[in-house]
């Protein structure tokens, strides 16, 4: 039998052995940089979200200070007048041309004033008349001026026009109206609104959906000086 000379496995420089004798590789500083630098190309990196990248945080920004109201034609106010009960009014009507009446002030233009504007431009009336008066106007009932008020025509219940509050809702408004008639077609009904630009431009909204099968997604806000056009069904 002859003897078999086995040359001995030379162990590679970029290996190692391991205690149980098979070979683990061995990274080297510079298999280290190459991989970091493959990592920083673009499109290299593994990214969560099924390989996107992740979405933006949005952040949350400071609700907007609603503005003061806004007396309108229609509007009842009381108007009290400090330590002169005389000359204070507890139910003042705006009339149609946006004035109203109170003792020794004849006519004064209410409308498109704020109850804090209205007061002082008040006082200054009664200032011929008494010392250093002291005026209070408040709202009692209000339906604001036009370009502040949401109308609804055509296929409502109770075609009106509503004073416009903030967020208020398309629901919002067709729970003011009582719902929609029995010949209305909700789903063809359309929102006028005034850009800033004071073009007009139309929204589609299908309040069908809307109130019978409550489709949230149509429930949009609406904007002071919106029209709402419900029209008639064809059949």
């Amino acid at each position: 039998m002859s003897n078999v000379w086995l040359r001995p496995r030379q162990t590679p420089p970029f290996a190692l052995t391991s205690p149980r004798g098979y070979d683990r590789p061995r990274i080297s500083r510079a298999g280290l940089a190459l991989a970091a630098a493959a990592l920083a190309l673009p499109g290299c990196a593994q990214l969560p979200f099924g390989g996107k990248a992740p979405p933006p945080v949005v952040k949350a920004t400071a609700s907007k200070v609603p503005d003061e109201y806004v007396i309108g034609a229609g509007d009842s106010l009381s108007v009290f007048v400090y330590r002169n009960p005389d000359l204070s009014e507890a139910s003042v009507a705006v009339r149609p041309d946006g004035k109203i009446s109170t003792p020794l002030i004849e006519d004064i233009v209410a409308s498109g004033k704020t109850p804090p504007q209205l007061a002082r431009e008040l006082e200054k009336r009664l200032a011929k008349y008494i010392q250093d008066p002291n005026v209070t106007v408040i709202v009692r009932s209000f339906i604001g001026p036009p370009d502040r008020q949401v109308r609804v025509i055509g296929e409502a219940t109770d075609p009106i026009a509503i004073p416009f509050r903030d967020h208020m809702t398309l629901l919002d408004v067709m729970i003011a109206t009582k719902g929609l008639t029995k010949y209305a077609a909700g789903n063809r009904a359309v929102i006028v609104r005034l850009t800033p630009d004071g073009k007009q431009t139309s929204i589609k909204v299908r309040l069908s959906d809307l109130i019978k099968d409550g489709d949230i997604d149509q429930n949009i806000e609406m904007q002071p000086g919106d029209t709402l056009i419900i029209p008639q069904s064809w059949f």
